[in-house]
């Protein structure tokens, strides 16, 4: 056995002190293993405890702030790096590459761990349906009609008290307004699914908004500061819906699809016209998208029942967000891709999504409907 000298033992200890960081990203992954592999554990010890209290205390101090942190740390890094590139520049700061990559690379692996810790758990949590009670299983194109049929319907009931139907839907209260209101909405949906407690988290309308109509978001989580942040400069009737949709999010829901069908929900629970029209446009969307590619005459029979104010408002919206289509756009849902892949956002055994079979699981408890 070759013995190890002092000055091998001094320089492994150096290696380590410089590079245990890269044990981060490995904790990461077993962590997130684990907790894909044992969901109700997750629920329990983390989703509906640990993530919980801090949500709720950091939710509750970053509300206090008429802004968004998220927002401001963005709109200081644009303003702040390139200022600090010039400045670089101008007084040849030679910054070895090797240096940056070191930081870049301990930045990187101690965020990986942060942000399983924080957030990222809860994509191992069971799905909403196991709270829920819906019975999700494959469906028929008829049920689907049915179920477009019925949310076309509903669209035409909260559209007709929303304005004239040659003029697009508009919001009838302030930014502000609105997002206390979504958050009163899920204040009444925590006492249908205890699982969606009360939160001290009001959204955030992004000031810079058009830029997220660029990259093609309607709205963001920052589970960095447990804010709910909402693009305000979409079609109005959509807002509501997102709004709702991000808080979703902060109950540490974090599946889309499912968020989608929560937002629904707690647009039910409203008082607001707006906001029942905006959840139900929501749904009508998502199920009338999954009829036109299983049975497309039965789409357009549907299309048939939809009066002019809801057809106006779907086709203002398709207007607004193809302004923004090209490469900008397509980067970014590459990225969001990536993301969702990476956090394993894969569905299961599915016959139309998520989000329109739990759709449909609830208008059959709805309408009393025997299950296949």
């Amino acid at each position: 056995m070759i013995p190890v000298t002092e000055r091998q033992q001094t320089s492994q200890r150096a290696l380590l002190r410089r590079w245990w960081v890269l044990a981060l990203p490995l904790a990461a992954w077993l962590l997130s293993e684990f907790a894909a592999r044992n969901p109700m554990l997750t629920e329990q010890f983390y989703s509906s405890s640990i993530y919980l209290v801090l949500a709720y205390v950091l939710g509750a101090i970053t509300s206090l702030l008429p802004f968004s942190l998220m927002e401001l740390g963005i709109c200081t890094a644009i303003i702040v790096i390139p200022i600090l590139l010039v400045q670089i520049l101008r007084k040849k700061i030679c910054i070895p590459w090797q240096k940056l990559l070191f930081w870049a690379i301990h930045a990187g692996c101690i965020l990986t761990l942060v942000f399983v810790l924080i957030c990222g758990l809860n994509y191992h949590r069971p799905e909403f349906a196991t709270f829920s009670g819906l019975e999700v299983q494959e469906s028929s194109t008829e049920e689907l009609e049915a179920l477009c049929m019925e949310l076309a319907k509903q669209a035409n009931f909260w559209r007709a008290k929303l304005g004239p139907m040659e003029q697009v839907t508009q919001l009838p209260f302030s930014d502000r307004s609105l997002m206390v209101l979504a958050k009163q909405c899920f204040g009444e949906l925590s006492e249908d699914y205890t699982v969606l407690p009360k939160l001290p988290i009001t959204p955030k309308p992004v000031l810079n908004s058009w830029w997220m109509s660029v990259i093609q978001i309607t709205g963001i989580f920052s589970p960095w500061t447990y804010e709910a942040n909402v693009n305000i400069a979409a079609p109005d009737y959509s807002i509501p819906a997102t709004a709702c949709h991000e808080l979703a999010h902060t109950r540490g829901f974090m599946r889309e699809d499912e968020a989608n069908f929560i937002a629904y929900l707690a647009c039910q629970k409203s008082k607001s016209n707006l906001f029942q029209y905006s959840g139900v446009m929501l749904a009508l969307v998502h199920a009338n998208n999954r009829l036109y590619d299983a049975d497309y005459d039965a789409f357009l029979r549907v299309y048939e029942q939809m009066c002019e104010g809801v057809r106006l408002d779907f086709s203002d919206n398709n207007a607004y967000w193809a302004q923004f289509e090209g490469p900008i756009a397509e980067v970014s849902d590459a990225v969001n891709d990536t993301y969702l892949k990476v956090n394993h956002q894969n569905d299961g055994v599915q016959s139309y999504g998520r989000m329109v079979d739990l759709l449909l699981a609830d208008y059959r408890q709805k309408n009393r409907l025997q299950s296949v």
